[in-house]
C-alpha cells in the first residue's frame, strides 16, 4: 500500500511517453489549440510526441509524391528517347538501303558493261588470231617462194658458168661446127639473158627477203598485242570476280542468318524460272567441248553462273519478309518469347491507330476476318513454307484468296482484340512454327 495522498508508481509505457515527450520538448515544445463558443472556451493539447507524429507522417507523403513525380517524369524522358532513338534508326535504315540499293545498281551496271567490253575483246583477240594466221600462211608461203627462187638462182648460175666454159672452148677453135663470129654473137646474147634474168631473181629475192622480215615483225607485233589483250583481260574478270563475290556475301548472310537453307531455295527458284526466255535460263558460253574451252571461257561462264546465282538472290528476297511490314515510325513494345507462362509468337509495334500496313513479300492471303485474341487479323502464305500474320488491325484491305506483292497494302493499324493499346502484332511462321520475326528483319540488314 502507497501512503495516503499519494499515487503509485506510473505504467512502463507511460514512462516512456513521457520521457519521450520530454526529450523531443526542447524542439517541439507543447502546443494548445483552443476552441471558443458562445458559452465556453476549450483547448486541445498538442504534445511534443504528437505532433513529432504529424511531421513524419507530412514528411513520409511528401517525399513519396516526390518520388512517384520523379519516376513519371524519368518514363516520360525515356519514352520520347525511345521514340527518337527509333526514328533515328529508321531513318539510318532507309539511308542504307537506298545506298545498298544504288550500289547494287551501279555492281549490275558493271558487270553488264564489263561483260559488254569481253565479248568485245573476245571478237578482236579472234580477228587478231585471225590476222596472225593469215600473217603465218603468208610468211609460210614467202620462205617457199625464197626457196624456189634460191634453187632458181642455183640452177641458172650452173647454167651459166656451163656457158662461160662452152664459150672458151669455142673461142680456142675446140668446136669445129658452124662460124667462130656467129658462135661468139649467140654465146653472148646468151650471157645477156642470163645476166637479165639473174638480175630479175635477185631483185625477187631481196623482195621476198623483206617481206619475209616485215612478216615477222608484223607477228611480233600482234603477239605482242595479244599478250596486253590478255592481261587486259585478266584485270577485268579479276574485277569482275571480286564484284560477284562482295555482291553475293550480303545475300548469302541474310538467308544464313534467317535460318534458311540456301542451296534448296536457290534449287526451287531455279526450277520456277527455267523456262525458255525466262530471266534464269542457261549460260551457253561456246558450242566447243568442255574439254576445248579456254581458261578465259571457263572464268567468264563461272562469272556468269554467279550473276544468275544474285538474280535468283534477289528473287528469293522478294518472296521472303525480309522488308518491315510497316513504314511508319514506331516503337518495339513487346519481344518474342514467353509472357505470363505463354508463348508471345511475335513482336508487337506500337504507333497509333490508322497507320498503314504492307506486304513484306510476295504471297496469298489465307485469312482476312475477325479472330479471338488477335481481333481483325491477317495472314499471308509466302514461299518455301513461309507465312506471316498481323493483328489488331483497325481495317482490313485485302481478301481471302488474293495474291500480293512485296509493298501492297493490306490494312490499317488498330487496337482490336485482346490489346492493351494500339499496336501491331506481326508474327513469322517457318513451316507452321513461329520463330522471332526480329531474326528476318535483323538478316535484312546486311543488304536492304
Amino acid at each position: 500500500m502507497w501512503p495516503s495522498g499519494r499515487a503509485g508508481p506510473k505504467p512502463l509505457p507511460r514512462r516512456l511517453l513521457d520521457r519521450t515527450n520530454s526529450a523531443l520538448e526542447r524542439w517541439l515544445p507543447e502546443q494548445r489549440l483552443f476552441m471558443k463558443s458562445d458559452d465556453s472556451t476549450r483547448f486541445v493539447r498538442l504534445r511534443p510526441l504528437t505532433q513529432a507524429s504529424v511531421l513524419a507522417v507530412g514528411a513520409v507523403l511528401f517525399g513519396w509524391s516526390i518520388v512517384a513525380s520523379s519516376l513519371l517524369f524519368i518514363d516520360n524522358i525515356s519514352e520520347g528517347s525511345s521514340a527518337q532513338q527509333a526514328a533515328i534508326s529508321q531513318k539510318a535504315f532507309e539511308h542504307r538501303l537506298d545506298s545498298l540499293a544504288r550500289e547494287r545498281d551501279s555492281r549490275a551496271s558493271e558487270a553488264l558493261a564489263a561483260q559488254e567490253r569481253f565479248q568485245t575483246a573476245l571478237g578482236q583477240v579472234s580477228q587478231m588470231q585471225s590476222a596472225l594466221l593469215q600473217s603465218e600462211e603468208h610468211r609460210r608461203e614467202l620462205e617457199t617462194g625464197l626457196k624456189v627462187v634460191q634453187q632458181t638462182l642455183r640452177r641458172v648460175m650452173n647454167e651459166r658458168d656451163a656457158a662461160k666454159t662452152q664459150l672458151a672452148g669455142l673461142q680456142q677453135g675446140k668446136d669445129g661446127k658452124g662460124s667462130p663470129a656467129a658462135r661468139n654473137v649467140d654465146m653472148s646474147e646468151t650471157v645477156q639473158m642470163l645476166s637479165n634474168a639473174l638480175g630479175e631473181i635477185a631483185t625477187e629475192r631481196d623482195s621476198a627477203t623483206q617481206d619475209a622480215q616485215d612478216a615477222r615483225q608484223e607477228t611480233e607485233q600482234l603477239a605482242l598485242q595479244k599478250r596486253q589483250l590478255e592481261q587486259r583481260n585478266d584485270q577485268i574478270f579479276a574485277t569482275l570476280e571480286d564484284a560477284v563475290t562482295i555482291s553475293m556475301a550480303p545475300f548469302d548472310k541474310m538467308f544464313k542468318q534467317a535460318g534458311l537453307n540456301t542451296d534448296k531455295i536457290l534449287s526451287e527458284i531455279r526450277k520456277g524460272y527455267s523456262g525458255t526466255g525466262g530471266p534464269l535460263g542457261s549460260v551457253s558460253m561456246s558450242s566447243k567441248s568442255p574439254a576445248s574451252l579456254t581458261e578465259d571461257d571457263k572464268r567468264a561462264a563461272s562469272i556468269l553462273q554467279k550473276l544468275d546465282e544474285i538474280n535468283m538472290y534477289r528473287i528469293a528476297a522478294d518472296k521472303l519478309p525480309f522488308q518491315l511490314p510497316l513504314k511508319s515510325q514506331f516503337r518495339y513494345s513487346s519481344p518474342f518469347g514467353y509472357r505470363w507462362g505463354r508463348l508471345h509468337a511475335g513482336v508487337d509495334m506500337a504507333l497509333p491507330i490508322g497507320n498503314h500496313v504492307y506486304a513484306p513479300a510476295d504471297g496469298v492471303i489465307t485469312a482476312a476476318e475477325w479472330e479471338h485474341g488477335y481481333g481483325q487479323v491477317i495472314k499471308i502464305q509466302h514461299e518455301f513454307g513461309v507465312s506471316t500474320v498481323y493483328g489488331h488491325l483497325s481495317k482490313i484491305r485485302v481478301q481471302k484468296g488474293q495474291k500480293v506483292s512485296q509493298g501492297d497494302l493490306i490494312g490499317d493499324t488498330g487496337n482490336t482484340g485482346r490489346s492493351t493499346g494500339p499496336h501491331l502484332h506481326y508474327e513469322i511462321r517457318l513451316g507452321g512454327k513461329p520463330v522471332d520475326p526480329m531474326t528476318f528483319i535483323k538478316a535484312a540488314k546486311n543488304v536492304f
